[in-house]
């Protein structure tokens, strides 16, 4: 140890004493600190006018201003005074240097200042590998530490342990440790330094400890701190990026969705639920996916129509205008129209039309819907319902389901932007059911004018007015219907085209749409009336246009072509005839087969009805030797099955009354055979058709060939009314026959049978087979006597006139 040449030579000594707060003075350290209390400046100026020997004790209590004798530690450090400075606020800044541990006899006051008979602790050299073990221990915890918490002391704790002596590197590191008052305190009190060196192993073991736990909590909090920091900062980059882009932020668009909803006009309920919901939304965090769902219901409630209605057309000669204008015939459906306008000036609230289209395809049904929604001045949406097989497809799915979404009645009202909408239901006959429910069924309440007032969508989950929405739906037929959705709808049935309609329609509309699909100008060419008859006749075959504007269209491409390849005269015009088509569109695709070239035996000629229109059926009966079998082909259906043999019994039964001989009936066997052969065939109308077949067959006398008939025929020969008599007899008008037997009891249905086509048909009204056979038989029979081996003679008497309608 250094030895100092002022220490006082005896160990116990009077010395001024300071004491000292939160500080602790240890041996070999130098300290600066301030003295500012009156009796610490006495004793400091004390030491400096003598040997500048001070003793310095830290005191219990920092807090406490004027100590007594027993609340400072009894041991402390005597140093000497290097420097002392006096400042303009009355205090010394000091800086001592501790010279060796003091432990205090007895301290009295003297003059205001502190005196202290102290006892110098003795200096004891310690050797050893313990010693040595724990200096090198110390070595290493203080770099651990240094690690875990690199700070300002680095470089002097860093110094501390270059110190050689054992005793001098425990008190320089236990002064620049950052611990607590009271542990330094109690190192100052350790003479061996053995034992000082192991309290610093067990101190800095415990501060390495606090210090790995302080940076695991750290290390925690910093990574959440990290995570609010990074949300914090894109949300000031989201706000920032709106306002560059001129949106609002989230508190703005929350005040602009309360003004909207205010503005929508909901009912009282809707309006209920929507501000729950945005209260809950100024709950959500706004990146939360719950939140996402809230506003989505939210923007669905207010851009649905409330009270949003179409300003109407109630002008009806202005709407018959536009009927007529876009659709060429459909006389009874424009009244029905023309009606719903009127009675919509009369009353002032009435319940919504829901009228149901029924006719073959290509006749007008959807178009119809538009020019309805054009006439009327209302706005025009189109729902598909063909495949449709999801109920929830109708009423929507109920929020708790990911991706939810209303139903497409909502969806439909949306897009219409309106309450009084025209909403047509395509297809509805081509609704389906499965596991997911019944479509059809979630339609029930859409249709009833006295239910859909109330409308509930699920995804919604309020009563919504579907009143006032002008309903059409549209069917090929009216049998996959469920009866409970027909008994809602208003049925107004579309047949098919006459061809002078046809000729109108073509005229009129398809050839300037497709002239003008086709880049060709009405002044470079003209598509004659044999032209269109042409297609009409030779190369479509059905009961709408559809066809007919296809291969119109294929003329005009056909037509483009040749203009692109070679440029017409200027004020030239191409005219496209009859023999024009028949070189545009090749071999023709539809012969006349309803008409025989002449009249035949056997061979009698049937109207039938299928979903495309009304068709003309070739019936053929011949006799072959046998046991009087029956042979049925022609892949026929269970009823029409049973109705030839109805037919059969009832010639039979008057076999005769007809002069037909029973035992050539039962050695001969009967084929009945309806061509084309590959398509299914059903149904009672055919009765009196293969009736007459079977009669001409036996009786071995011709049917004409100009007669078409309908009718279902019972055992007693009486004729039974039919339905499709509108379309039957339009596809007699199409085949050129012109004369048509049919049901007395179907005479009212000739209303709906277009003027022109009545006048041009000998209809002729019948009820019993018996007058069937009168008109369809050829007057002249043979003359040969009945035997086995030639035909019976036919009954050349009359039965009585059947009424005629020209």
């Amino acid at each position: 140890m250094e030895e100092y040449s002022d220490r006082p030579p005896a160990d116990v000594a009077w010395y001024p004493m300071v004491p000292i707060r939160d500080v602790v003075i240890f041996p070999f350290t130098k300290v600066a600190f301030k003295i500012g209390r009156a009796g610490s400046v006495r004793a400091l100026e004390q030491a400096l006018a003598g040997d500048r020997m001070i003793f310095l004790a830290t005191q219990h209590d920092a807090t406490v201003d004027e100590p007594t004798p027993e609340q400072i530690y009894g041991i402390g450090t005597l140093g000497k005074i290097l420097q002392s400075q006096k400042q303009e606020n009355g205090q010394i800044k000091v800086v001592v240097e501790g010279r060796e541990r003091a432990t205090t006899v007895r301290v009295e006051n003297a003059e205001g200042a502190f005196m202290a008979l102290v006892r110098r602790a003795p200096v004891v050299n310690e050797e050893g590998t313990r010693l040595d073990a724990l200096i090198q221990k110390i070595g290493q915890l203080v770099e651990q530490h240094l690690r875990l918490a690199p700070d300002t002391q680095t470089d002097a704790l860093q110094t501390a342990l270059r110190n050689q002596e054992p005793s001098h590197l425990a008190d320089a590191l236990a002064s620049q440790l950052r611990i607590s008052v009271e542990d330094k305190q109690g190192l100052l009190e350790i003479f061996s330094t053995q034992a000082r060196l192991q309290r610093l192993v067990e101190l800095l073991e415990t501060e390495i400890e606090k210090r790995q736990l302080d940076r695991t909590i750290q290390t925690r909090v910093k990574r959440q701190m990290e995570k609010a920091q990074k949300e914090y900062y894109l949300n000031e980059q989201i706000k920032a990026i709106h306002k560059e882009l001129g949106r609002k932020d989230e508190k703005a668009e929350l005040e602009e969705l309360k003004k909207k909803i205010e503005e929508a006009g909901m009912t009282d309920e809707a309006k209920e639920k929507a501000m729950q919901e945005l209260h809950r939304l100024e709950a959500m965090p706004p990146m939360s996916a719950e939140g996402t769902v809230s506003r989505t219901y939210i923007d669905w409630l207010i851009s649905v129509p409330w009270k949003q209605k179409s300003k109407e057309i109630k002008d009806l000669a202005k709407a018959e205008e536009v009927l007529n204008e876009d659709h060429f015939g459909l006389a009874k459906i424009k009244e029905r129209i023309l009606e719903y306008l009127a009675v919509r000036q009369l009353v002032k609230n009435p319940k919504g039309s829901i009228l149901c289209f029924v006719g073959p395809p290509g006749v007008g049904k959807t178009s119809l819907g538009k020019s309805i929604a054009r006439a009327t001045g209302r706005k025009f949406v189109r729902l598909s319902l063909g495949g449709v097989r999801d109920e929830a497809e109708i009423r929507g799915h109920r929020r708790t389901y990911i991706g939810a979404l209303p139903g497409q009645i909502i969806q439909m009202m949306k897009k219409a932007g309106a309450v009084n909408p025209v909403l047509l239901l395509d297809e509805v006959d081509k609704l389906g059911a499965d596991f997911r429910g019944d479509p059809s069924a979630a339609l029930l309440e859409v249709l009833d004018p006295e239910q859909n007032h109330t409308f509930q969508d699920h995804y919604l989950d309020v009563e919504y007015d579907l009143s006032k929405v002008f309903f059409i739906a549209t069917a090929n037929v009216l049998h996959t219907i469920p009866p409970a959705l027909q008994d809602r709808l208003e049925i107004l049935r579309l047949s098919g085209y006459t061809e002078r309609e046809k000729l109108e329609i073509a005229k009129r509309h398809l050839v300037p749409k497709q002239a003008e699909g086709n880049g060709l100008k009405p002044d470079q060419f003209d598509f004659t009336d044999e032209g269109i008859l042409e297609v009409i006749r030779h190369y479509t075959r059905e009961a709408g246009v559809r066809n007919l504007e296809r291969e119109i269209g294929s003329c005009c491409r056909k037509l483009a072509r040749k203009f692109v390849s070679e440029p017409p005269a200027e004020n030239a015009k191409d005219s496209i005839d009859a023999a024009r088509v028949r070189e545009m569109l090749g071999p023709i695709k539809f012969r006349q087969q309803g008409i025989a070239a002449q009249s035949e035996i056997g061979l009698a000629t049937g109207l039938a009805w299928t979903e495309i229109g009304g068709e003309v059926l070739q019936i053929e009966a011949t006799l072959v030797k046998g046991r009087g079998g029956v042979t049925l082909t022609g892949k026929l259906g269970d009823v029409m099955q049973e109705s030839a043999q109805a037919a059969l019994t009832c010639i039979r039964a008057r076999a005769e009354r007809l002069a037909m001989s029973l035992d050539f009936i039962r050695k001969r066997d009967l084929h009945i055979h309806i061509p084309e052969g590959a398509i299914p065939k059903d149904g009672p109308s055919a009765g009196i058709t293969m009736a007459t077949a079977m009669a001409s067959a036996l009786a071995h006398v011709p049917v004409r060939k100009n007669v078409a008939m309908t009718g279902e025929i019972t055992l007693r020969g009486k004729v039974l009314p039919i339905g499709g008599v509108k379309e039957k007899l339009l596809a007699a008008h199409r085949f050129g026959i012109d004369t048509i037997i049919l049901p007395k009891d179907n005479e009212k249905d000739l209303v709906e049978v277009p003027e022109e086509v009545r006048d041009s048909l000998n209809i002729n009204l019948v009820e019993s087979i018996d007058e069937v056979l009168s008109y369809a038989l050829e007057d002249s029979v043979p003359t040969a006597a009945a035997t086995d081996e030639a035909p019976p003679l036919w009954n050349t008497e009359q039965p009585s006139q059947g009424i005629q309608t020209r």
